[in-house]
């Protein structure tokens, strides 16, 4: 089942935020079904969703708790937390643990707790993190992260370590590149960007 999960997808927290950092590269088993695929999504104000997987399944699950969380914040008259948010999640993942979404996910935003980030797997297990990885580089990535992630890291820093930690990946992962995707998210807002692979 790895040759699903073709992705370098990176969560870093950093002192006000999350950033979520992934390559472009969709691919069915080992054929290259897309170079722009979009593995990353706003889900809320203050919550971002990257994924490993396959893009329909990633896009059926952003859509479905994307109306959950604006179900939540009309029901209940405010924005629902980023942990709330990922116990969301993965009660989604375990209800259809026998027929699964076939993604890997990070979800991470901020609230009035601060930053967060979560892994989940297929069947919604929830971990909680200060950097996680997805996909089939993950364990090209962990070390890059591990040697160079710290507690305070900017929010330029930690842009620039997840480019640096998925720009390694794609060296060495055959189901991983096409350049790169960058969100973060923080009190200031979104910013998106993108990285050329080399």
């Amino acid at each position: 089942m790895e040759a699903f999960f073709g992705a370098a997808t990176v969560g870093i927290v950093f002192d006000k935020g999350v950033v979520i950092t992934a390559d472009k590269r969709a691919n069915w088993g080992y054929t290259v079904i897309s170079k722009t695929a979009t593995k990353i999504l706003p889900i809320t104000e203050n919550i971002l969703l990257g994924s490993a997987g396959v893009s329909g399944d990633f896009q059926a699950l952003s859509s479905y708790l994307i109306a959950e969380t604006e179900l939540f914040k009309y029901e209940n008259r405010r924005p629902i937390t980023v942990k709330a948010a990922a116990q969301l999640l993965s009660n989604i993942l375990f209800s259809r643990r026998y027929i699964p979404f076939l993604t890997q996910t990070l979800i991470g935003g901020f609230d009035e707790d601060g930053p967060h980030l979560f892994s989940l797997d297929l069947a919604g297990s929830l971990i909680k993190e200060k950097y996680a990885a997805v996909g089939t580089a993950t364990s090209l990535v962990l070390g890059v992260l591990e040697a160079n992630y710290h507690e305070g890291i900017t929010q330029n820093q930690a842009m620039e370590l997840g480019i640096k930690a998925v720009r390694s990946a794609t060296r060495r992962d055959a189901l991983s590149g096409e350049g790169i995707d960058q969100i973060a998210i923080s009190p200031k807002g979104i910013l998106k960007t993108t990285a050329p692979e080399k």
